[in-house]
């Protein structure tokens, strides 16, 4: 169902807004290389982060998304030749905030410069800043009707090169962070009540 008929979802000055507690923002990589069968593909929690999204009527005309980069936690890794450990996952957060060069830059922000609606899917078109760099960003959202809430879903894919993130690699490059993350975005929003 698409998100036509929605004025009693919004909030009194037509803003809605989310973070860690209402969903869950989540990072899912691959593995590249002659050894990536030794790898883990692994799925990343951003546990702090927060959206606004601004409606006139029933359109969204504006979406802003911060995340937390440090809030980063790795839930799982599948693949690899033994399961991720603990101590592992803890490397994993250390390598991976390294990479993001989290201590200059703690923060990653998107701002939609465009939105388009096709049927039930709403295409936000803007700009993602990370890692001190700026490049344009689209994100596919789904709103649905879920009794007395709205459920929000969303995905996009995020190149580290297009942000000048070195890839994670080991074994002099024979197994290696894929250049592709695909971000995974699920919420609720309960319906404003009369």
């Amino acid at each position: 169902m698409g998100c036509g008929g929605v004025r009693d979802k919004l909030t009194a000055n037509g803003q809605w807004t989310l973070d860690g507690s209402d969903g869950e923002l989540l990072l899912h990589t691959g593995v590249t290389g002659t050894a990536a069968r030794m790898g883990h593909r692994l799925t990343i929690a951003m546990r702090s982060w927060q959206a606004t999204v601004q409606w006139s009527g029933d359109d969204p005309v504006e979406v802003a998304v911060t995340v937390d980069l440090e809030s980063l936690d790795v839930i799982r890794g599948e693949g690899g030749v033994t399961p991720l450990s603990g101590a592992e996952k803890k490397l994993v957060r250390a390598n991976a905030t390294k990479s993001l060069r989290t201590g200059k830059f703690p923060h990653a922000r998107f701002r939609s410069t465009a939105i388009e609606r096709d049927t039930d899917v709403i295409r936000l078109i803007g700009t993602l800043e990370i890692n001190g760099r700026a490049g344009e960003q689209t994100v596919d959202i789904r709103v649905e009707d879920d009794g007395d809430s709205w459920r929000i879903s969303g995905a996009a894919v995020v190149a580290h090169t297009d942000f000048g993130i070195k890839q994670y690699s080991m074994m002099m490059g024979a197994m290696k962070v894929a250049d592709e993350v695909r971000v995974t975005f699920a919420a609720g929003h309960l319906k404003a009540t009369a």
